[in-house]
């Protein structure tokens, strides 16, 4: 139904996720969503109101939309509940044929792993969410900060493609690399790996240090990998590095905390330092497999988790006073930006 091109690798991860995907459209057409997008274009904050969903949480449901094909949004401002959206033509008399007006009571107990799952109608009105034995944000004890950190070490295998990539573009006549969030050091390790001359410590929360040291130990790097600790939502970013990273942190956080961020990182760098953002940017081949992540955080009001267009953060950079900006190609792009000077 819809135009976009699914690359293979889009493709197998939509098929990989079918039966979340069939929920929601049993969902949307039960709770009478597709009927209004259909009518539409309708905002957020129309479409909240009138099913008595929580704005957040359908924000997530819309791109879960988004990503099949089935729904188009328009966003003028970082204002979500200004954001338009409008169904594409046909897509109500399909998923009626497809699915069927009372698919959403079967199955309910097909994933019991999940709260959510069987029940985002409930979920989209906040009657169900997610609990902090599912999935903590921010992590609120020591424990579940190293299990997030460790979940996140099993998705890199895109940014280390690329970053091994362009090893030599980005690091060449570098000294030191701050990966700010960045981890249990995976990333900085195999960075390392491509770099002989350089030495890179992960800026985090002290509980992640175990993590970063047990990496150490494995990869080898010796005093090359380091560890620093901090918070950088409450504290500045470190100072001494010719290059900061920011790699799939960016995208958890809203607007004006994102571009502090990056603010932080231009007080922080030397002139003549560069800046790396690399996250899952929104993009027309990147909407089936962005759907699994808007699908798993329905549930979970506390992470904005907004996927945003490649153009925001280069947008950003400019404005904070950063040149030569560039998207270097990969598996996921990474942004590069220097600081004058």
């Amino acid at each position: 139904m819809s135009t976009t091109p699914f690359s293979p690798r889009a493709l197998l991860s939509l098929l990989f996720n079918g039966a979340k995907a069939v929920e929601v459209v049993e969902t949307a057409l039960s709770i009478g969503l597709l009927d209004a997008l259909e009518a539409g274009p309708v905002t957020l904050g129309e479409l909240a109101a009138r099913f008595d969903l929580r704005p957040q949480r359908l924000y997530k449901f819309l791109d879960c939309l988004e990503s099949l094909g089935f729904v188009e949004r328009h966003e003028s401002s970082d204002a979500i509940d200004e954001a338009t959206y409008r169904a594409v033509p046909g897509i109500v008399a399909a998923a009626t044929a497809a699915v069927g007006p009372d698919a959403i009571e079967r199955d309910r107990d097909r994933y019991p792993w999940r709260r959510l799952h069987g029940r985002l109608a409930e979920s989209l009105r906040g009657d169900v969410s997610m609990t902090d034995n599912d999935f903590a944000w921010p992590p609120k004890t020591d424990d579940q900060t190293e299990a997030f950190e460790r979940s996140m070490s099993v998705g890199l295998g895109p940014v280390i493609e690329t970053f091994h990539r362009h090893a030599e573009r980005l690091f060449t006549g570098r000294h030191r690399l701050l990966d700010v969030g960045g981890g249990a050091g995976t990333l900085a390790a195999h960075v390392l790996d491509d770099t002989p001359d350089l030495v890179a410590d992960v800026y985090n929360l002290p509980a992640v240090a175990p993590l970063v040291e047990k990496t150490r130990a494995e990869r080898g790097h010796g005093e090359r990998l380091g560890f620093v600790a901090g918070d950088f939502l409450a504290e500045p970013l470190p100072s001494g590095y010719d290059v900061l990273a920011f790699v799939r942190v960016l995208h958890d956080w809203p607007t004006a905390v994102s571009r502090q961020l990056v603010e932080k990182a231009y007080q922080a760098l030397p002139p003549g330092g560069l800046l790396l953002i690399c996250e899952e940017f929104r993009t027309p081949d990147r909407l089936a497999m962005q759907f699994f992540w808007s699908y798993f955080l329905i549930g979970v009001d506390s992470c904005v988790s907004r996927l945003r267009d490649v153009d925001f953060y280069t947008d950003l950079l400019g404005e904070i006073g950063f040149d030569e900006v560039q998207v270097l190609p990969g598996a996921w792009e990474v942004v590069v930006a220097r600081k004058p000077g």
